[in-house]
């Protein structure tokens, strides 16, 4: 999935964590808010069952809570997107790979099974992160930024629950 062809080097990981480290700052000088993205799927879903049925939605409490909204955290993950495309396609590392070689070589080339597996996964990652209040950049982030202990207890899990998955998906290959 990465091409770190034609002499391309990835950015030092020191220097990522700083730059980000300095982006949640920067946004909490300039907005008062901690980055965070969980709740914008939330709110999504409840655009989409109040399109199919007003009523329905009108009655789960879950959705009148995070009613739809274009506020900040919707546009920072449309940042996150454009700003990613942009910055591939600007340094020529742009392209689309629906079934990686390595699952390729553990799975076969069959694209419905990439799919439906990486749409479980979002979905598993979704319902945790509401269920916890805060996915990866909220907690992650925003909370070892102000060296919550619920801050570190989640980035650690995360990055557990990664390597397990990575174990049980691809082997110790």
């Amino acid at each position: 999935m990465y091409s770190f062809e034609k002499g391309q080097r990835p950015l030092n990981p020191y220097l990522a964590g700083a730059i980000t480290g300095g982006l949640v700052a920067l946004s909490v000088v300039a907005t008062g808010k901690f980055f965070g993205a969980s709740t914008t799927f939330a709110r999504a879903g409840a655009a989409l069952v109040n399109m199919i049925s007003p009523e329905h939605g009108a009655s789960l409490d879950y959705f009148v809570r995070y009613p739809f909204a274009v506020d900040w955290q919707l546009l920072f993950l449309v940042g996150i997107f454009v700003g990613s495309l942009l910055s591939s396609t600007v340094n020529g590392t742009f392209f689309i790979d629906v079934v990686p070689e390595l699952w390729r070589e553990r799975f076969g080339a069959r694209t419905w099974l990439r799919l439906f597996t990486a749409f479980l996964g979002g979905v598993l990652v979704a319902f945790g992160a509401r269920m916890a209040g805060g996915c990866p950049s909220g907690h992650g982030l925003s909370g070892v930024m102000q060296l919550s202990m619920s801050g570190f207890v989640s980035l650690a899990a995360f990055f557990v629950g990664g390597v397990a998955m990575a174990r049980i998906i691809y082997g110790r290959s």
